[in-house]
């Protein structure tokens, strides 16, 4: 696995954070993914305020009227904790939707010499967009029979898991833009230990709460110099870019 690449990816992704262009992608990644966070959160909090009664009857207890202040806080502090694993779908939509921006930024500044590259249809977008959502939240619905059958082991788990699923998606997205989707996956396979090992690095932070905000623009930023580690163009007049 070429880990020198993938730090050296990472680190070129970190070090153009202060590209105008570039802070642009990140701030409004940052925004959507903590106005979807927030709209979530209120949503749920407002909704079993909504359903539960003001005034309960509890054997023991008697009559209270705390209850539904009980269990909206609760619900508020429930989300706040799953919102570790919520916010990795988030955070890959909001990556698809603005990688290309973002590879056109690194590709800008870091290889100038290339010429222009395909850009992603708004219907391929949005089709590849949610056929990876579909894809991760089932995925991590069904390990959670696994975090609980290996509780111990669950982030290791977590990190694995979607490591594999960010990797695989960044770095198709990336090399969709150099290269047919038949090319992409025959890439994708010959680099297969070295792109899951990338994503896990993508992975790991966004179990770190607001820390995760920021990964998603540098996850795309990572695998675009990451492709051109992987796969380098000694000529770039011979790029071609076959229909997708």
């Amino acid at each position: 696995m070429a880990v020198n690449a993938i730090f050296r990816s990472f680190t070129r992704a970190v070090g153009q954070l202060g590209d105008a262009r570039f802070r642009k992608v990140v701030l409004l990644g940052v925004g959507l993914s903590l106005a979807l966070l927030i709209a979530a959160t209120a949503g749920f909090a407002y909704l079993v305020d909504w359903v539960t009664p003001e005034d309960a009857s509890l054997p023991v207890l008697g009559e209270v009227n705390w209850l539904d202040d009980l269990l909206s806080w609760s619900a508020l502090i429930l989300l706040m904790v799953l919102s570790v694993f919520l916010m990795v779908p988030v955070a890959s939509a909001i990556t698809s939707m603005f990688l290309d921006e973002v590879a056109d930024a690194v590709e800008e500044v870091h290889y100038p010499h290339l010429p222009p590259a395909n850009q992603v249809g708004i219907g391929d977008a949005i089709r590849d967009t949610v056929n990876f959502m579909g894809v991760l939240v089932g995925a991590n619905l069904l390990a959670l029979v696994l975090y609980l059958l290996f509780a111990p082991a669950a982030l290791f788990i977590f990190w694995g898991l979607n490591g594999f699923l960010l990797g695989r998606e960044y770095f198709t997205l990336a090399a969709l833009r150099r290269h047919g989707r038949d090319e992409t996956k025959r890439l994708r396979r010959r680099h297969a230990g070295t792109i899951w090992m990338a994503g896990v690095l993508m992975a790991v932070p966004l179990s770190v709460p607001l820390l995760n905000l920021l990964i998603p623009i540098l996850g795309a930023a990572t695998f675009t110099h990451l492709y051109h580690a992987l796969v380098p163009h000694s000529d770039a007049a011979s790029l071609r870019y076959p229909p997708r």
